[in-house]
């Protein structure tokens, strides 16, 4: 299982790179990976196997897979139904972008292991998390040209029904662990108390994550809208895949909770009426792909139902259609996009013609519609008479309800077989009047055999599967036995005269007359199913409204004002709590050095005088004093890390607040200052006392020893560094690491953009970018783009000293890196050090020589950074130790001797990356990006 998860992570990674050396034929390199799996699946079937891998064992996330009957049948459709997609594109993608494709191509590989983590997840939060990572790229398939608002908008309304269902589910996921005392479904299942009110609210909130997925109403009207993407998109998942991971969880919990309160109620009732509301729909829209849209809202009500119901039949007809409707609906939606392609249109009213053009994808159209319909000899039919035999026999329903749920199957299996008779008409049948302007007689492009062969596979398999019902029911039965209940007949074509096929012969017959009166079914401005959409948007609007309500009650406008308030919070609240509650006798000792005071007090005579200051430069000078007496504090203290970080930290804010004051008046107005400025003292001086004595309080309260007593040893033995800090920040606490670095990027990110806004990405300007320069060999090269800067802003000095002391400060970056895991140092302090040799470099030589510098895309610098500290997480797994933890790796090398590798390195070099790249990127924003606003390069001024 762990394999097959790494085989499509594997294809993902390398989906964009065989895209641009093969074209459209990648599709078919990357269709191994999940017929691989499939075989995997085939030879491994219900065998139960189980694997656990520690991960955090005191969060309960472990990798915890489990592969039962019920993965076994979800595997085999979501691997097959994937690979067969993956084979259709190769021929239903033509001159598209090799860029844009290769990326599609990735995101649909790592959907299928998503879907297939999910399926045999047996940790409740790792379902959660492969549950999320599908929405994620159902998101971004949906969307996939994105450039387009239909798009953008059909792939926001997807991620957020489904997001949000989601997140409701983790709610009810963790009651169910913590009550349960474990989030293993194999345990939870089999410790259910139905009757308990803790497991009726949990469960509420879990089917409510499942309905949104499957798109059962009323969370429905995302389905229809994602039909804006590509073919392959909608026939994957929202036929075969996603949508059914909301079946599938009320399959894996049924055996379990099926006698809970709410179950009942809320799942047939919310089944029966989407089945019947929007199989009212499909009989009045006119784009095929609608039609089928809403015909699988239709089905996925009716799947809900049958799984729904608790019983071994109900689950065995369940299982049944979840696979007919996985084929038959993945192949209509292939012949859908073929035609769409072919004759130009989708509208059922214009096609005229096509099955005499087209007979072998009419062909395939038949088998899958009439499968749909539940019409012997298909699949579909073996499915249908199971489910109405498995209804009308359902011991755990009282008699009403088993006939009401009965009839309402009956109602909407009625209209399947209408809107399954109109689908082929539309598409298919010869008009006498077709609707204007009609499709052209020659089709645009001719369909090829590969296009037509994945479709045609799930049509046959349609065929083969209802008449091999018998075999098939070896493979369905081992879940429906899970479920209480008279074992079920077995699934057969024929089981004699009886309701059930009386009942499938009455909805054969109302289905044809129905498809007679279609007409009596236009298209209305308010359908039956009722206008979701504008539900939707006006949910939006009201939350719109409401938040800039708040908004505008809290933030002004006014950035100092929005500070006050915080800053009022900070203090009042924890002073109000330390109030009211017990607090232990404090013990202040001063100083430990006579150098603490006086430093304290220059550090006060800064705060006041950046206070009183007018001059914008001088106060942040003034500032920068004090952050600088932080550090020698720092220092006097033993924490030498601390206080080099502090120093360069510092060093840099200066840097950029220069950076932005360049584009400020010198002075502040006095008329903006005057009044406020004795109030902003007092509460700055209200906030350092709270701060100080929450401090003190703080440390009083304390009655263990001290966790730093024990923390050098710790960092030596456990995580192979003698530097305290920096194993702290690469293993203790590497997940609050990477949390910090990654706001590090997004902040970085956002800046830049507000500030290119029209053009993100790209390398810094160079020399050679520059209009109207020439090299000229008489210059002197201590910094190439010198030259350029205007006369007046030239330093030969500044010059000639960052050509001599750059080296050097690289190298001392360097040393930093790699002796920070044993002496003061690290990846944070060797990546402000190399961008401080960066804005040395351009202070000197201007934006064109940051180019010079360093010609990296910053972007991309971000994104490696990140890559390698996420990738640590991973790793040092496969070497023996918990995520984001140091393994330490010895090695013998000839001259050398033992050499000592730890893989906290790795991370480090994430974060020295990131913090490059985020100089880099401040640089080339706040400083280069402002600069070409303001100048004009010397050369370029002469030629004026």
């Amino acid at each position: 299982m762990l394999a097959i998860l790494l085989a499509h992570a594997a294809a993902a990674a390398v989906a964009l790179p065989c895209v641009r050396l093969l074209g459209r034929r990648a599709f078919y390199v990357l269709a191994l990976a999940p017929l691989g799996g499939l075989g995997w699946v085939a030879a491994h079937w219900n065998d139960g196997q189980r694997l656990a891998i520690g991960w955090a064992p005191a969060m309960h996330m472990d990798l915890d897979l489990r592969f039962d009957a019920l993965a076994s049948i979800m595997s085999a459709l979501v691997l097959g139904i994937g690979a067969l997609i993956l084979i259709y594109c190769a021929g239903y993608f033509h001159d598209d972008d090799a860029q844009r494709l290769g990326i599609f191509a990735g995101y649909l590989v790592a959907f299928a292991g998503a879907m297939f983590g999910l399926v045999v997840s047996d940790n409740m939060l790792l379902l959660y998390t492969f549950w999320e990572v599908t929405t994620v790229l159902s998101f971004l398939l949906v969307g996939h040209h994105s450039e387009q608002g239909p798009d953008r908008r059909a792939a926001m309304q997807a991620l957020l029904v489904t997001a949000a269902g989601g997140l409701a589910m983790l709610v009810g996921i963790v009651m169910v662990g913590e009550h349960y005392g474990s989030y293993l479904l194999s345990d939870v299942l089999l410790r259910v108390r139905p009757g308990d009110g803790w497991t009726a609210v949990a469960l509420v909130l879990i089917l409510v994550g499942a309905l949104s997925k499957s798109a059962i109403v009323p969370l429905h009207f995302w389905l229809p809208g994602a039909m804006v993407a590509p073919t392959p998109v909608s026939a994957y998942l929202h036929a075969a895949a996603m949508v059914k991971a909301g079946v599938y969880l009320v399959a894996r919990l049924a055996p379990g909770f099926a006698g809970s309160a709410p179950w009942h109620p809320i799942i047939l009732c919310l089944g029966l009426l989407s089945m019947i509301l929007a199989g009212l729909r499909a009989l009045q829209v006119t784009d095929l792909k609608l039609v089928l849209a809403f015909g699988t809202v239709s089905q996925l009500g009716f799947l809900m139902v049958l799984l729904g119901v608790g019983t071994a039949g109900a689950a065995l007809a369940g299982v049944t259609m979840v696979v007919a409707h996985a084929l038959f609906k993945s192949a209509l939606f292939m012949v859908v996009g073929i035609i769409d392609h072919s004759a130009g249109t989708r509208d059922l009213r214009r096609l005229s013609g096509l099955g005499r053009r087209e007979p072998v994808l009419c062909a395939i159209a038949i088998l899958a519609a009439l499968s749909m319909a539940g019409i012997p000899p298909l699949l579909g039919f073996v499915g249908k008479e199971s489910a109405l035999e498995a209804l009308l026999t359902a011991d755990d329903l009282s008699a009403p309800v088993r006939g009401l749920v009965t009839f309402g199957v009956v109602i909407g299996s009625t209209l399947t077989v209408g809107y399954s008779l109109r689908f082929l008409w539309g598409a298919f049948g010869t008009k006498s009047t077709p609707a204007e302007p009609p499709v052209p007689e020659r089709l645009r492009r001719r369909t090829g055999p590969m296009s037509l062969l994945p479709p045609a596979i799930a049509a046959v398999l349609s065929l083969v599967a209802g008449a091999g019902a018998p075999w098939l029911d070896r493979l369905l039965r081992p879940y429906a036995q899970t479920l209480p209940g008279h074992p079920p007949a077995g699934l057969a074509l024929w089981h004699g005269w009886g309701h059930a096929l009386a009942l499938s012969m009455v909805v054969i017959a109302c289905g044809m007359v129905l498809f007679e009166i279609r007409d009596r079914f236009g298209e209305s401005a308010n359908p039956r199913l009722g206008n979701a959409d504008r539900v939707y948007d006006r949910v939006l609007a009201t939350m719109d409204i409401l938040s800039l309500r708040m908004t505008g009650a809290t933030q002004r406008g006014s950035l100092p004002l929005n500070q006050a308030l915080i800053l009022i919070t900070l203090g009042v609240l924890p002073t109000a709590m330390l109030l009211s509650g017990a607090r232990a006798r404090v013990s202040l000792r001063w100083w430990d050095s006579p150098a603490q005071p006086v430093i304290a007090l220059i550090m006060a005579a800064m705060a006041i005088g950046a206070t009183v200051m007018r001059n914008r430069l001088a106060a942040v000078l003034l500032v920068g004093v004090t952050g600088y007496g932080c550090g020698v504090i720092f220092a006097l203290h033993g924490a030498p890390d601390l206080a080099l970080t502090q120093f360069l930290v510092e060093t840099l804010t200066l840097v950029i607040f220069v950076l932005v004051l360049r584009k400020f008046p010198a002075d502040v107005e006095p008329s903006r200052t005057a009044a406020l400025r004795f109030r902003r003292a007092g509460l700055a001086i209200a906030v350092g006392a709270v701060v100080a004595v929450l401090g003190a309080f703080a440390t009083a309260a304390r009655t263990a020893e001290p966790i730093w007593h024990r923390i050098p040893t710790a960092a030596y033995q456990f995580g192979g560094g003698k530097n305290a800090v920096n194993v702290l920040l690469v293993d203790a606490r590497g997940w609050d690491t990477l949390g910090e670095i990654s706001v590090l990027v997004v902040a970085a990110t956002g800046v830049a953009s507000l500030v290119f806004r029209s053009r993100r990405f790209g390398l810094a300007p160079r020399v050679a970018d520059a209009p109207g320069y020439h090299p000229d060999p008489a210059t002197p090269d201590w910094l190439t783009a010198a030259s350029l800067l205007p006369a007046r802003e030239r330093s030969m000095v500044l010059a000639i000293t960052t050509r001599l002391v750059f080296p050097t400060i690289m190298a001392m970056s360097a040393y930093f890196f790699f002796a920070g895991h044993n002496a003061p140092g690290g990846g944070f302090a060797g990546g402000l050090t190399a961008g401080l040799a960066l804005v040395l470099r351009y202070l000197a030589g201007g934006r064109y020589e940051l180019g010079e510098a360093l010609p990296l895309d910053a972007g991309q610098l971000l994104g490696t950074g990140l890559v390698f500290a996420a990738g640590t997480a991973t790793g040092s797994m496969f070497l023996g130790v918990p995520p984001l933890s140091s393994a330490v790796v010895q090695v013998t090398l000839p001259v050398l001797g033992t050499v000592k590798f730890v893989t906290a390195m790795l991370f480090d070099l994430g974060v020295y990356l990131i913090v490059v790249g985020l100089v880099l990127d401040v640089l080339r924003s706040l400083g280069a990006g402002l600069d070409s606003d303001v100048h004009v390069p010397a050369r370029e001024q002469e030629m004026r």
